[in-house]
């Protein structure tokens, strides 16, 4: 049995610093989309989003984009609240550890560029065609 005396999940901020290694290694054009985008990190997506989403189960979110896509901003836009990409920990942790087969990096990676696809204006369906991550 392994020792884990001593041994936390990580923390909110331990997430935070992987999300933040993804956007530091894209390559461009998404670098500089992804520069103006802040990234949220909590345990779980609050309930109202929860709810608007229609998601009972908060272990089901691990991430979401909350903003205008760039396809649908306008130089004549108010300024508005500021793009963000939320990081669920909780939920994260949760499909990191059901999945088994995938490093913590690698996860927050595929949820970030998930995430950031929105952001670009890729819908789910886009977004699937291009990352089989499923299979």
């Amino acid at each position: 049995m392994s020792d884990w005396k001593g041994r936390h999940a990580p923390g909110l901020a331990d997430i935070e610093e992987l999300a933040d290694q993804a956007r530091a290694s894209l390559p461009e054009p998404f670098a500089s989309a992804a520069a103006g985008v802040a990234v949220q990190v909590v345990d779980f997506a609050p309930d109202d989003i929860l709810a608007e989403l229609g998601i009972e189960d908060p272990f089901e979110l691990t991430g979401l984009y909350q903003g205008v896509p760039l396809t649908q901003k306008s130089l004549f836009d108010s300024p508005g609240q500021p793009d963000v990409i939320w990081m669920f920990r909780a939920a994260i942790l949760d499909e990191w550890l059901a999945r088994g087969d995938v490093t913590l990096d690698h996860l927050i990676t595929h949820i970030y560029v998930h995430e950031l696809a929105h952001h670009l204006g890729w819908s789910d369906e886009d977004i699937a065609r291009i990352d089989r991550w499923w299979e």
